[in-house]
């Protein structure tokens, strides 16, 4: 049996753009209908106009909070617009969430930019910062009497890799050295929000704000134990699980470490390219374990290894994204689980874990990859937007209410 600490938080994630619906304004819409991908966000979960019943349902569950993002391109729908009528509605977002005695969780960016921003040359531009800035200090001072925990970052490493090193994502950019300027304009980015958050909580005369990131982090394992593997595994781990983490830790802008953590990376190179070095997978197949809709392997021993290593920065945990996409609701449970005792025995070995945050409370838009994926503890049937609560959610809600793990 684990016992969790009192107050932990328990939930499940969405985040704006793979949700709402009809996020026109921002690249990501741009770019599905130019990139014809097999299927466009369009009115996604609809949960703009159903967050309430979600979570009704969420509640019903026994969470007691939920992490979501607000979507800059509607609160910005261009470079000096504000809407009000935005604010508004995420005003109304957070104090659904308040009354149902869900501890909203607010992620400032997940992926999305407003489409002007792109136009800029988005997070490449030297102004980047300044853009965003202006956002998040509208976005704060609008909800800090609302908001405790704020997320100013979601996955940077992974909107990096996937827009700016192997192009898969808009802008569709295959260069080391534009994603190491965007890096650096993501640090930097997130250090002036750090301090701007807290400097708007003090002059309201508000508590001290939780304030940090949501860091993806992979195991990466060897496929063949050679010294090019072993370098390799030594380079990604440095620069795609902890160098992020490190310049923030120096800077002293993280009040918690959020991770978000699915999956181990198989790493088998065949040359001494940079690219090899950094980015090539196995491609024979030679994992044994069990995997989810996407091929992605599951590993929840990584997830103990990660929260050790976290150790050293002497900072709350909170995961704030760990989930599996599959059509058997008995694997979604069996994931669920065997995470959780993986940060049981990360508990039990000293590193401080706040909370445990399922992604995600709907099946939803898992961008490139459409409709498709399904990780949602609840179904979403997308020809009438009806919702099924699954089977893992009833048997998770048990967790969240008592905070204990039979085993």
């Amino acid at each position: 049996m684990i016992v969790f600490p009192q107050g932990f938080l328990w939930g499940a994630a969405t985040s704006a753009h793979q949700v709402e619906g009809e996020n026109r304004n921002n690249d990501w819409w741009k770019w599905e209908r130019s990139a014809n991908l097999k299927e466009t966000s369009g009115s996604a979960c609809r949960h703009y106009q159903l967050f309430k019943e979600d979570f009704d349902l969420a509640r019903s569950l026994n969470h007691n909070c939920h992490r979501f993002s607000i979507e800059w391109s509607r609160i910005f729908p261009s470079s000096g617009a504000i809407s009000r009528e935005e604010l508004t509605h995420y005003r109304n977002v957070i104090q659904a969430l308040k009354e149902r005695g869900l501890e909203p969780i607010v992620s400032l960016h997940h992926f999305t930019n407003p489409l002007w921003f792109s136009k800029l040359g988005g997070w490449e531009n030297p102004g980047s910062q300044g853009h965003y800035l202006n956002y998040v200090r509208r976005v704060v001072e609008e909800f800090a009497d609302l908001v405790k925990y704020w997320v100013t970052i979601n996955e940077p490493m992974v909107y990096v890799y996937y827009s700016y090193v192997i192009g898969a994502w808009p802008p569709q950019e295959k260069s080391f050295l534009k994603a190491r300027r965007v890096t650096a304009n993501l640090i930097s980015a997130h250090t002036q929000a750090y301090k701007l958050i807290q400097v708007i909580y003090r002059n309201k005369g508000l508590p001290k704000p939780e304030v940090g990131i949501a860091k993806n982090m992979q195991a990466f394992v060897p496929c063949k134990n050679n010294f090019r593997n072993r370098l390799a595994v030594y380079l990604r781990d440095k620069s795609f699980n902890f160098d992020f983490l490190n310049k923030l830790a120096k800077s002293k802008t993280m009040d918690f470490i959020g991770v978000n953590y699915y999956t181990r990376s198989l790493v088998e190179t065949s040359s001494w390219s940079l690219n090899n070095v950094l980015t090539r997978i196995c491609q024979d197949n030679h994992s044994s374990l069990l995997k989810n809709s996407l091929g992605w392997d599951i590993y929840p021993e990584g997830l103990v290894d990660l929260l050790l290593r976290l150790k050293i920065y002497d900072l709350p945990v909170i995961i704030l994204e760990n989930g599996i996409c599959t059509m058997d609701d008995a694997l979604r449970w069996n994931f669920i689980n065997q995470h959780l005792k993986s940060i049981g025995i990360a508990l039990a070995k000293g590193v401080r874990i706040s909370g445990y945050i399922y992604w995600s409370l709907l099946d939803n838009f898992e961008w490139d990859k459409g409709f498709g994926p399904r990780f949602g503890l609840i179904g979403v049937d997308y020809s009438d937007f009806r919702r099924t609560v699954r089977e893992s959610a009833r048997i998770f809600s048990l967790v969240c209410k008592t905070g204990i793990l039979e085993q």
